[in-house]
């Protein structure tokens, strides 16, 4: 599994017009029926799992580019065409409520590894909410699977303080393998917004996993002084943003309950029920205090996605990569059946992007 991109857009109200929608649905499922047909269902998943395909396809959807309805408005409309279909890939999920709903869907539509699948929405969610402590809170979860198990997750954090809403793609298929949900999963992040992050999936913030593992399968008894406020003189020497969140008995049981299943990774730490952002922020930074382990307050978030720059300094942009998709989403929209004003006016959304 890897978690491909992280994209940052402004915040945008309301809802797509209902004349608009049917449409988006129609157009996504012959775009997706060629690619699917002419490439393959890991090809069509990488491409998802593309924070710049994904944006232009929903752009050619007839979306605006630079909103963050897009992410949802794109998913909900792939869900719409796929389901519906005997393509080869599924998906599950969706904005607020309906993402609550994401492992029984899974479960209803998946025909092999459905645990997996489960088990991979649950904690491509956790990792991005609770070991990357960037501000964004998730609201939108999605997950597009094929029969033999491969998927991408797409999902959407906001965060109501600087009117951002950043976008976090995830993918694991048979060429893609990683051993591990919790260390720097991803291949670029891109970004508008950026800011100081507990970032628990940098390598810099290995030793830091490693000493929050040892800190729960040790007794947790010897750690309440430092959850509950009886702290030294030590800790107010620290910056605001570094002090250790108070806990309240019910993350202490969480704790012990962790102890008493003595997990064997901080993955397994991590996935454990009831450990949430400030238990796992609370661990980072006592394995810092006590043991001087190394943490990154670094936004993984790398590169601006609107502006093609780091810092905003431009970088060369992948023009091979670019010029694929935006092929690919050509070549599907000509061959659409679709009506011709529909795909004339797809096409020429598409060329605003190239």
């Amino acid at each position: 599994m890897r978690r491909t991109g992280v994209v940052s857009l402004p915040l945008h109200g309301g809802r797509c017009p209902s004349w608009l929608f049917p449409r988006m649905v129609q157009l996504c499922r012959e775009i997706s029926k060629i690619i699917l047909l002419e490439y393959s269902v890991d090809q069509f998943l990488k491409r998802m799992s593309n924070p710049f395909f994904f944006q232009a396809l929903g752009c050619v959807l007839g979306f605006d580019w630079h909103s963050s309805g897009l992410t949802t408005t794109t998913c909900a409309a792939l869900k719409e065409a796929l389901n519906r279909e005997n393509l080869g890939v599924k998906v599950a999920g969706g904005k607020g409520s309906a993402s609550k709903k994401t492992p029984e869907e899974i479960r209803s539509l998946a025909t092999c590894d459905v645990e997996r699948l489960v088990y991979a929405s649950r904690l491509s969610a956790k990792v991005d909410n609770a070991l990357v402590q960037d501000g964004y809170q998730l609201y939108h979860h999605t997950i597009l699977f094929s029969e033999d198990g491969s998927w991408t997750v797409v999902q959407q954090g906001l965060n109501p303080e600087n009117g951002y809403a950043r976008r976090y793609h995830w993918l694991s298929t048979k060429e893609v393998k990683l051993e591990s949900f919790v260390e720097e999963p991803h291949q670029a992040i891109c970004c508008d917004r950026r800011g100081e992050t507990l970032d628990l999936t940098s390598k810099r913030s290995q030793e830091a996993r490693e000493v929050s593992l040892d800190l729960v399968k040790d007794d947790p008894k010897h750690l309440e002084k430092y959850l509950t406020g009886q702290t030294s003189l030590v800790e107010f020497h620290l910056p605001r943003s570094h002090l250790i969140p108070r806990m309240g008995e019910r993350c202490l049981r969480t704790l012990r309950r962790v102890y008493e299943a003595q997990p064997r990774t901080y993955e397994e730490l991590v996935s454990f029920r009831g450990v949430g952002p400030k238990t796992v922020r609370a661990l980072a930074l006592i394995s810092k205090l006590i043991y001087g382990a190394e943490l990154s307050w670094v936004d993984p978030a790398k590169y601006s996605f609107a502006h093609g720059g780091k810092d905003g300094i431009p970088y060369p942009v992948n023009i091979k990569l670019m010029e694929e998709s935006t092929q690919m989403l050509k070549q599907a929209i000509e061959e659409a059946k679709i009506g011709v004003k529909d795909k004339i006016n797809a096409l020429k959304r598409l060329e605003t992007l190239i």
